[in-house]
């Protein structure tokens, strides 16, 4: 069906559709109870452990990986708890060896607290951190590694981001994963994300958390407001087919992945007080690697969030001072309140993502040499759908990074914009719940497709 076009709104239609909030004060909530003394003691108890390199002690209960992991799966315990065994805690394990930097057998474990959804409990937003640390040379085990930044940082995150959403009930499935391996090989996310392919888990968004607490650049800048977040451009997993549609139709800067910086960045503008994002259109740091690209290998939506100015001697580093000059990653390195602000930005984030329906699946779009643009989507069935109200349609100019022109179109599967002539715009749909919650924006065709609802 088609409602209303762009151009020739009428009073009988108007009266039929009713908009959503936009303003939702539950996320200003959430974003005020992210405790930065909650995540210095958490960092300061990982720090605590000497190392957490992959290849360290694992049965001692005061040092090495081992002991972290166990505390971080007993945090995790705990929080359940508090809400009722709101939480299912596990570990995903795997043997490795033969690798560059896992030359002998060892244990990757993986620590998970997963929050099922009420309505779509298939559907699911990740937020990661990686448990494991390590100094200059990435086979020594032995030797202090204290990670405070990197990234004891993103796993205190994680952490009290499930302290605060485990307050709450949410339509889609919320994963707390701290992740191990990140250091030997990106290893920890492999496991996870081939068990999510093996267990048919439709993935929304994975919000990875490298190095969120340093505000202090190597090169000199000082700077807690704003962070970067990074995302892919084409989709690894694009077919030759999928490649041909995109040269004729774009989509180069609208997988979903980068709809979800997109989103990140909209959420920061709204509800995180004095944070700028800076969305990096690039898969990560130049030449170098982080936790989500395992989940953008096996075609799901994944991005990195973390601080915009690194200071290279307080990573990967031997504890150490050098005419003067110390290196080492430290507690000292890490601002807490800054600490705070990033995490608050994952947990406001994924609970909007969550309480929202999930984005509209099979878009298409047509309207080549016409005058009018049209949009189609599929529209959720059962429980799924029991919280969505509708639709909106975006659209942008081509240099645009951000969505800058919308109209809600209520709960149509399709739309026609009026006068709005396909070769001039970018064009997407979001899906928005009753109570005004947004999903991320689907660009139109498999370039920016996040899936379907086969699950």
């Amino acid at each position: 069906m088609v409602c209303c076009a762009l151009s020739t709104l009428i009073p009988a239609c108007a009266s039929t559709i009713v908009v959503p909030p936009n303003e939702q004060l539950v996320l200003r909530e959430i974003q005020q109870q992210v405790s930065a003394d909650r995540l210095r003691k958490d960092v300061t108890t990982l720090v605590g452990f000497g190392t957490r390199h992959t290849l360290s002690e694992t049965k001692s209960e005061t040092q090495g990986i081992g002991a972290a992991r166990r505390w971080i799966k007993a945090e995790f315990e705990k929080i359940s708890a508090q809400c009722g065994g709101c939480l299912e805690v596990i570990y995903q394990k795997e043997i490795f060896s033969g690798e560059k930097r896992i030359p002998q057998p060892t244990e990757v474990v993986n620590v998970i607290a997963i929050q099922r959804g009420q309505l779509d409990p298939n559907r699911y937003i990740i937020m990661s951190g990686d448990i494991d640390s390590r100094v200059s040379d990435p086979l020594d085990y032995t030797s202090a590694s204290p990670g405070a930044n990197d990234n004891a940082s993103g796993v205190a995150g994680v952490i009290e981001t499930a302290r605060v959403l485990s307050q709450h009930k949410f339509a889609g499935t919320v994963v707390y994963a701290a992740l191990s391996g990140e250091e030997q090989g990106l290893f920890g996310g492999k496991i996870m994300a081939g068990i999510a392919k093996q267990e048919g888990w439709r993935v929304e968004a994975v919000i990875n958390n490298d190095m969120i607490g340093n505000i202090s650049g190597i090169n000199g800048v000082i700077n807690n407001t704003t962070a970067r977040v990074f995302s892919e451009g084409i989709r690894f997993v694009e077919t030759p087919e999928e490649a041909r549609k995109r040269r004729f139709t774009g989509g180069e800067v609208d997988s979903p992945s980068r709809n979800i910086a997109r989103y990140i960045d909209k959420t920061a503008d709204q509800y995180i007080p004095n944070l700028d994002v800076m969305m990096v259109y690039r898969l990560d740091r130049f030449g170098r690697g982080g936790h989500h690209r395992p989940f953008n290998a096996v075609g799901y939506p994944a991005v990195r969030i973390m601080e915009t100015n690194e200071h290279y001697d307080r990573q990967h580093q031997d504890l150490r001072t050098e005419n003067g000059r110390a290196f080492g990653d430290v507690l000292s390195g890490v601002d807490f309140d800054f600490n705070a602000k990033l995490t608050s930005l994952n947990a406001v984030t994924m609970a909007a993502m969550a309480w929202a329906p999930p984005p509209p699946a099979n878009t298409e779009i047509s309207g080549a040499v016409k005058a009018s643009t049209t949009l189609t989507w599929q529209r959720p069935k059962g429980k799924m759908a029991e919280n969505l109200a509708g639709y909106r349609v975006h659209w942008r100019l081509t240099t645009e990074p951000t969505w800058t022109h919308s109209q809600y179109v209520g709960d149509v599967s399709e739309f026609e914009l009026k006068n709005i002539v396909i070769d001039n715009y970018f064009f997407g749909v979001s899906s928005v719940a009753k109570d005004g919650f947004e999903s991320p924006v689907v660009f139109p065709g498999p370039a920016g497709s996040f899936g379907g609802y086969s699950h």
